[in-house]
């Protein structure tokens, strides 16, 4: 078997040291695969097989957890061995940095290393072309077949989600996972992200908003282009928005990217198209239409999980189920009726899906701040309720009134599609979430969508409560980043990275 020179394990100290380490064997590997993967598609007919395997990271300690109760990731939950594989420190490399920076701190250097080398776990070879190889397209059908016998393709096996899920059973003897994804399974989800929403993942910002129309995101397109013409106020400002196709737009005054020239808008929108607001520093405003319905929200959120994001939050239209409520009102998420069914067997109905307090003072205040209202009359706008979330459009239609009476019984006050199933996965993947909707109809007092009634409300309220949506990250950028990430979302013997 062809493989690149073998890096031995090395221990560290160092956490840009460790991360060096992992940028070496990584680029080796990638280096290695693409090689061969251009002479066999010149016709080199290999005689063995080429494999390249991703670096892992490792610690092992003898000591338990840190005293300090505060902290919610960067350590471990006992002594014993700790692994994962690692990908993309191009892409990863602060992230991965912090991680490492955490368990040294927080074990303290004298009593454990990072342990950085090459892990057993093939790279397959399709995650290892460049962000614009299309290798496939150019071969015929038998090379194709010869392609799969010479080089490791994905593998699903190693890409289900039981660490995240807490049902991985690791035998007794092996490592224990440091991160809730191995690096397959992130490869997967990157891949799978420019798949679904037309952009590179490098775009992708730690504050993530959802949303359900498409006037959203017109609104937010109009937005970014208003930015990217107007100086910035700081080195802190958004520097560019970036569109699907990966069409950039840098912000008056700023350089062009490396990159930037090959961006090209789409004959076509994605499936689910993202859109982004980029700060220097990867906190910007990413915005994702996803459409309608619960398995597009499980989708996505599934492969942005990847990215570790700081919060995720939906800003979308829902049914408002109260009387006392009127067309444009907003409602804040409390708790959530899950009927959308697409996560009952990754994270079982009995499972709480719990409010965060920093998301929900976040919302709360961004709309006082939006709409210039505080108290009583804010209250007359905004209710604080459970959101049900169903995975049949036309629940209406049911008979014998069954699902009016459950939406009572849970005194739910209104319902959407996505709502319960982008909260039950961030619990689900330890993202912070939250969800702010805006009352688009009243089925059960008559007062359906129809033409007229729609644009009006489309154009009072969507400018508004977008500006709501990223005032709210504004207010969660602000706070400290651990903070954000709180014990809730942690459970018994969690992961070390965040």
């Amino acid at each position: 078997m062809l493989t690149p020179q073998f890096i031995a394990t090395t221990r560290f100290d160092d956490p840009a040291a460790a991360l060096e380490q992992v940028r070496v064997i990584y680029d080796n590997g990638i280096r290695h695969l693409r090689h061969h993967l251009q002479d066999f598609i010149r016709g080199d007919n290999l005689s063995t097989a080429v494999r390249a395997c991703y670096p892992f990271v490792r610690i092992h300690t003898d000591t338990r957890m840190p005293t300090d109760s505060r902290l919610s990731y960067g350590f471990v939950a006992g002594p014993g061995t700790y692994e994962t594989t690692l990908t993309r420190p191009d892409l990863f490399g602060n992230y991965y940095r912090e991680q490492f920076r955490l368990l040294l701190k927080n074990h303290g250097a004298q009593n454990v290393q990072i342990e950085v080398g090459t892990s057993a776990q093939p790279i397959p070879v399709h995650f290892s072309f460049a962000e614009h190889d299309h290798v496939e397209a150019d071969m015929p059908a038998d090379r194709l077949q010869r392609m799969r016998d010479l080089f490791d393709l994905p593998d699903l096996a190693t890409m289900d989600d039981g660490i995240a899920n807490g049902t991985d059973d690791i035998p007794p003897g092996r490592p224990q996972p440091l991160s809730l994804f191995t690096a397959p399974r992130v490869d997967y989800s990157l891949q799978r992200l420019r798949h679904y929403t037309g952009t590179a993942p490098e775009h992708f910002q730690n504050f993530v908003l959802f949303t359900n129309y498409q006037f959203y995101i017109d609104e937010f397109i109009k937005l970014g282009q208003e930015i990217m013409c107007s100086p910035m106020k700081g080195p802190d400002d958004y520097i560019a928005f970036v569109e699907p196709g990966n069409l950039v737009t840098r912000r008056a005054g700023q350089p062009a990217g490396p990159n930037d020239e090959r961006g090209m808008a789409p004959p076509r929108l994605p499936q689910m198209p993202g859109y982004h607001l980029v700060r220097a520093d990867g906190s910007g405003i990413t915005m994702v239409n996803i459409g309608v319905g619960p398995a597009n929200a499980k989708t996505i959120t599934d492969h942005i999980a990847v990215l570790r994001p700081h919060a995720w939050l939906m800003l979308g239209h829902c049914a408002g189920l109260r009387n006392t409520q009127q067309l444009g009102d907003y409602v804040l998420a409390h708790g959530y009726v899950r009927e959308d069914h697409v996560l009952d067997e990754d994270l079982p109905l009995w499972v709480p899906i719990p409010p965060l307090a920093e998301i929900q003072l976040a919302l709360e205040q961004a709309v006082a701040d939006v709409t210039c209202l505080t108290g009583y009359e804010l209250k007359r706008i905004m209710r604080t309720g459970t959101v049900a979330s169903t995975d049949n459009r036309n629940w209406e239609l049911l008979p014998q009134r069954t699902p009016e009476r459950r939406f009572s019984q849970s005194r739910a006050v209104a319902l959407d599609m996505e709502s319960a199933t982008i909260a039950a996965n961030g619990f689900r993947f330890r993202v912070p979430y939250g969800t702010l909707l805006c009352v688009s109809d009243k089925p059960l007092h008559g007062e359906i969508k129809l033409p007229g009634m729609a644009n009006v409300f489309y154009r009072q309220r969507v400018d508004q409560h977008l500006r709501i949506g990223i005032r709210a990250v504004e207010l969660l950028r602000e706070r400290r980043v651990d903070s954000l990430h709180s014990r809730k979302l942690r459970s018994f013997a969690e992961v070390a990275f965040q």
